[in-house]
């Protein structure tokens, strides 16, 4: 039988480091990518605890000048992209060096794109819509979870439309990805849970992808493996050093997962009520995902059971589809031991606005290699089992 062509593409940061004290090496990448001024896009947490500044003085110390602009927001907008664009601009920089989590990723990557593009934000979303390279990125990860700094993918909310744009473009893609478990440490408890359960996401939903190969398959099974085996002990103790970096590692691996392989209606749903709602992405990954699982069971249940072995579960005697609710509930297991939120209503979420979240799910680019094609009803019913 002939076999269509099918060209799977691998995308990662041209440098990667990793490890206690990676952090210190920034100032060195800078100087070694030519740049004269760096724009450090953050968020008001790091600047207010310092961070920011200790990043600066490594930066400066290599004989470059750096400039904070600390406007990202948790759910960062076109609105923040637009402003810190005009620092970048007025202040003449030439190198961007984001730092934090997701938010401060994607706000620094929207200001890049456009920066050598031109144009709004809002031009690019979708797939490769860019035409140019980017500003030379740094990214400088705090969180254990969205890793956000090494992939693609640039999720940026439309400040008119309440919908969260999702930008896939391999020139969004990082120079250099920094992920040093000690700026980890300080992390609390409810965030460490939020970033985690979004990196089990992003390893799940790749794991089941329609183009998931061998190599994302591999990153995705061992991602969640170090997740079983660390999560719950990096939410009781924020200074274990052990748990910690493993999660480094953990959701490092699922954004090599993703970034390859995609994701699909966990996200595509989740943009929404991030975008309407402005809650944590992390956590409506984690109340989504058990749900979205059970309306994807039977599109591959073997591929489920090999989810519940990864998460520490036996399954020795089971069927293979007892095995695939087996992972379902271990997931939902995992997610109450860390203290998510049960349902959506707990978030405030209205019935009402289902039928156009739904809508928009279907459309985000994330939802196109979900393994079960649904309809507008099962999206909105999904909704409404996650209540």
């Amino acid at each position: 039988m002939a076999v269509a062509d099918q060209v799977f593409g691998y995308f990662m940061p041209v440098v990667n480091l990793m490890g206690p004290g990676a952090v210190k090496e920034v100032g060195e990448q800078a100087k070694g990518l030519g740049a004269k001024k760096a724009l450090i896009v953050t968020d008001e947490g790091m600047t207010k605890m310092g961070v920011a500044d200790q990043v600066k003085d490594i930066i400066e110390a290599s004989g470059l000048k750096v400039v904070i602009f600390s406007g990202a927001q948790p759910n960062p907008t076109d609105l923040n992209v637009a402003d810190g664009l005009k620092v970048f601009t007025k202040q003449n920089c030439d190198l961007i060096v984001s730092l934090g989590g997701g938010s401060s990723h994607d706000c620094a990557k929207g200001i890049g794109l456009v920066a050598s593009n031109g144009g709004s934000i809002r031009d690019f979303e979708g797939v490769n819509k860019s035409t140019k390279p980017m500003t030379p990125l740094i990214a400088i990860n705090t969180t254990a979870g969205t890793a956000s700094e090494m992939t693609r993918f640039c999720i940026i909310t439309n400040s008119e439309t309440h919908v969260k744009m999702a930008i896939v473009d391999w020139r969004a893609t990082p120079t250099v990805s920094i992920n040093d478990p000690v700026l980890m440490m300080g992390m609390p408890a409810g965030l460490t849970a939020a970033t985690g359960m979004d990196a089990l996401t992003h390893s799940v939903e790749a794991y089941m992808s329609t183009i998931a190969t061998p190599i994302t398959d591999a990153a995705a099974l061992m991602s969640m493996k170090l997740i079983g085996e660390n999560l719950r002990q990096a939410v009781a103790n924020g200074q274990n050093f052990e748990a910690r970096n493993n999660m480094a590692y953990a959701q490092f691996l699922g954004g090599m997962a993703f970034n390859n392989a995609s994701l699909g209606y966990v996200h595509g749903m989740a943009h929404q009520l991030g975008g309407f709602y402005d809650l944590p992405h992390g956590v409506c990954n984690a109340i989504l995902l058990p749900h979205v699982l059970k309306y994807n069971l039977n599109s591959n249940p073997k591929r489920l059971s090999d989810i519940a072995v990864a998460l520490g579960e036996n399954i020795h005697g089971l069927s293979v589809r007892d095995a695939a609710e087996k992972g379902v509930h271990a997931i939902i297991q995992l997610s109450q031991d860390v203290g998510i939120p049960t349902g959506l209503t707990e978030l405030g979420v209205n019935e009402k606005d289902f039928e156009l979240m739904a809508e928009n799910a279907m459309k985000d680019a994330c939802s196109g290699t979900n393994p079960r094609t649904a309809k507008l009803e099962d999206v909105i019913q999904i909704f409404k089992d996650a209540m």
